[in-house]
């Protein structure tokens, strides 16, 4: 991508105002995005971007530059302009990264590269989801399929003798469905996505993901008002994890612990959520949508529990808030892409399976809501008091799913309602998402088993 000499001269051009620690990341994208609805490919755009990004530390301050120019010149200009930031005394520091870049042992194997598919193999999978989407019922009005795929090759070399390429591939489709009655309008939405190629997208079970969307879509349509007030709450698993990934997952991220903004800062070794509830953030898991090999600074992927039955054990650490936290990396430090520079970010984040079947949950459950899938919400991290859409509901009646309820939200606060889960059951799964921070938009996965909070305020039609 660059040769070595071009990168030690970077790497040195940016240490010349005093600066302690310089870092190259170089990213070549390639991108296709393909939209298909009503019964036609509306869209479809293929893509190439290149650059680099320079960062430079000097104790406790940081400063990034990117640049689209990688000539020798371009780039010695962006690391001498983000030098001068720094204002320091003049120095030379002559940087020698290893011979060989490291070699990286992928645990995401990748069988057909998507640049090699050609573009009506890709469009018949989106026309079969379209047709099982609209074919689903006399009421669905409209279906939407949207294929992304990528390619993403990556070199960071930095100051302290990293030299590493990384190769990352993501596919994901979008399957929207939507349900009208003439007066109503009702989504459904399913959008199921890995680290793998074209070789996911096409052994995609359709009959299942078209299907439920177009049944989300169906139901919530004839759906009665959601009620409002105190409930026990059962969320069920794969996306359901969202609501602790964006209530307690964010206020794990060092970005946020290592300036206090976050509930759990300081509180390695205390009690902070349900015995039942272990949380961990594991980038190593094969083909998941979240998962990479090496992080955007490149630290290895790793495992990390953040609570173990109901103890707090650690953070996600990236380079920079690991100094101000005098803690060492946890492999979490992520961007979107050159354009960014990387901070604490999740990867795989998920509650650990438990003992309870589904069964039992709704059975010892009297009265409360069912939430089956969640939708988006917002949080703030300081605080972890959150607000989150429900796509699909139903009311728990004498430990039976009854019927169906719409217009549901879950407000709370995330560090309340971690210690509230009462009974965690044994159907793990996980979810495919985009979470959007300071160092720009990523892929992560949420997931657990289904789950019961003792009690959640839902937002609904006031009680008459």
């Amino acid at each position: 991508m660059l040769n070595k000499a071009l990168i030690e001269n970077v790497l040195s051009a940016a240490l010349t105002t005093g600066g302690d620690f310089s870092e190259v990341f170089v990213e070549d994208r390639f991108t296709n995005n393909m939209h298909y609805q009503g019964g036609k490919l509306e869209k479809s755009l293929a893509g190439r971007d290149f650059g680099v990004g320079i960062r430079i530390f000097k104790g406790l301050q940081s400063v990034y530059a990117y640049t689209n120019d990688y000539s020798e010149e371009g780039l010695l200009k962006a690391a001498k302009t983000a030098a001068e930031a720094l204002q320091g005394v003049k120095s030379e520091k002559e940087i020698i990264l290893p011979l060989d870049k490291q070699s990286i042992e992928t645990a995401h194997p990748i069988q057909l590269m998507p640049s090699g598919v050609e573009k009506n193999r890709k469009l018949a999978v989106l026309r079969n989801a379209s047709d099982i989407v609209t074919n689903y019922d006399p009421a669905i009005s409209q279906a939407i399929v949207r294929l992304n795929d990528e390619e993403q090759n990556v070199l960071i070399a930095n100051s302290e003798g990293t030299f590493v390429e990384d190769k990352r591939v993501r596919s994901r489709m979008a399957i929207i469905a939507v349900a009208s009655d003439g007066t109503d309008m009702q989504t459904g939405f399913y959008g199921p996505g890995a680290y793998q190629g074209f070789e996911f997208i096409e052994g995609l079970d359709l009959n299942h993901y078209a299907k439920e969307a177009a049944r989300i879509a169906v139901t919530m349509l004839h759906a009665d008002p959601a009620p409002s007030g105190k409930f026990p709450v059962i969320i069920d698993n794969e996306f359901g994890g969202v609501i602790f990934h964006e209530a307690c997952g964010h206020g794990l991220e060092a970005e946020a612990v290592a300036k206090n903004n976050s509930v759990f800062a300081g509180k390695i070794g205390e009690k902070v959520a349900s015995d039942l509830v272990t949380y961990i953030d594991d980038g190593t898991i094969p083909n998941e949508w979240g998962s990479i090999n090496i992080d955007d600074e490149g630290e290895k992927a790793r495992k990390n529990t953040l609570i173990e039955n109901g103890i707090l054990k650690g953070y996600m650490i990236d380079k920079f808030n690991g100094r101000r936290m005098e803690a060492e990396s946890t492999g979490s430090g992520r961007r979107e892409s050159y354009k960014f520079a990387p901070t604490s970010r999740m990867t795989n984040t998920y509650i650990a399976q438990g003992k309870s079947t589904p069964e039992e949950i709704i059975a010892n459950t009297e009265h409360g809501i069912y939430a089956k899938y969640m939708g988006g919400g917002s949080v703030n991290p300081a605080t972890g008091d959150y607000n989150f859409a429900v796509n699909e509901a139903y009311i728990v009646k004498d430990g039976k799913i009854d019927k169906p309820i719409r217009g549901a939200t879950l407000v709370g606060n995330g560090a309340k309602t971690i210690q509230k889960v009462d009974m965690v059951g044994n159907n793990l799964a996980h979810g495919a998402g985009m979470c959007g921070a300071s160092s720009g938009s990523i892929p992560v996965n949420v997931g657990q088993p289904m789950l019961r909070v003792s009690e959640i305020t839902v937002g609904g039609r006031e009680a008459n």
